[in-house]
């Protein structure tokens, strides 16, 4: 058994975290150093990284593109291990220090966009694409978007954490972190089995808002062997809706997108850095 922790009547931040992320972590916000971002030549300037918040982003783009719509953009890779999301310059586009983050540089005025749902959002309505105009289908697709956004911290935040990166292995969080996990596997494999994708009949932004953190994890993406250890194999109907997301061209260009390994784009400029 784990040694009871009691907690101080009050919190002082501990001089090391531990952890995979224990550098990143502090108890307040701003600026920690001063650094310029750059820009490119294209009005959308995406600053992030492909994890799976960054690749929602870089998927809708990319589908964008795909569907014959002059969504160009500029991206430049943010290295949120290197702090480089503390820097002044991304902090003036979103306070939060979070990837990804956006600048539309379309209009009189620039516009940031910060907040993966919010950047999704805000090009499917500047677009007109992959997400209803008004009425019950347009509502459908955001209740699963904001299901995502409030279900994932729980994968990611909680299980992943827990389960992968956290100095030690303790079971009650990593038992309470999945079972909420299955829990939300279940939800998808039981919509997923009366529809072709999250909202419905047409492809949105809640399948490519999902897709990242949820196919992650059934294609064995995320968190060492965690596949195996949730049994991700037996939520059939999730199954198939993952394979053919991870099918469409678009979505493969859209994982490249601000990633640093093999095949990766660090920073993409043209379709061409995609090829």
């Amino acid at each position: 058994m784990a040694q009871t922790y009691t907690p101080p009547k009050i919190w002082t931040a501990p001089e090391e975290t531990g952890g995979r992320f224990g550098a990143i972590n502090q108890p307040t916000a701003g600026p920690r150093f001063d650094k310029e971002l750059p820009k490119g030549a294209h009005p959308l300037q995406l600053y992030s990284l492909a994890t799976p918040n960054g690749q929602k982003v870089t998927i809708l783009l990319e589908e964008l593109l795909a569907a014959g719509i002059d969504a160009e953009y500029d991206a430049w890779l943010i290295e949120i291990m290197k702090l480089d999301q503390f820097g002044s310059g991304f902090v003036e586009i979103n306070p939060n220090s979070k990837i990804p983050a956006l600048v539309d540089h379309s209009g009189a005025e620039p516009v940031r966009v910060f907040e993966s749902g919010s950047i999704l959002m805000y090009l499917a309505e500047k677009f007109g694409a992959f997400l209803p105009a008004s009425g019950p289908a347009r509502a459908e697709v955001m209740n699963w978007l904001f299901w995502q956004m409030g279900s994932a911290p729980f994968l990611g935040g909680g299980f992943g954490h827990f389960y992968a990166y956290a100095p030690e292995k303790l079971e009650y969080p990593i038992n309470r972190y999945a079972m909420e996990t299955k829990r939300q596997l279940d939800v998808l494999d039981r919509t997923l089995a009366e529809r072709p994708y999250i909202a419905g009949d047409m492809y949105s932004i809640a399948d490519m808002a999902i897709y990242p953190w949820y196919g992650g994890l059934v294609e064995g993406r995320q968190y060492g062997d965690a596949a195996t250890f949730l049994q991700v194999q037996d939520y059939e109907h999730l199954g198939r809706w993952v394979s053919e997301i991870s099918a469409r061209p678009a979505v493969q260009r859209g994982r490249r997108v601000n990633a640093t390994g093999e095949n990766g784009v660090p920073n993409r400029h043209s379709a061409a850095d995609l090829d």
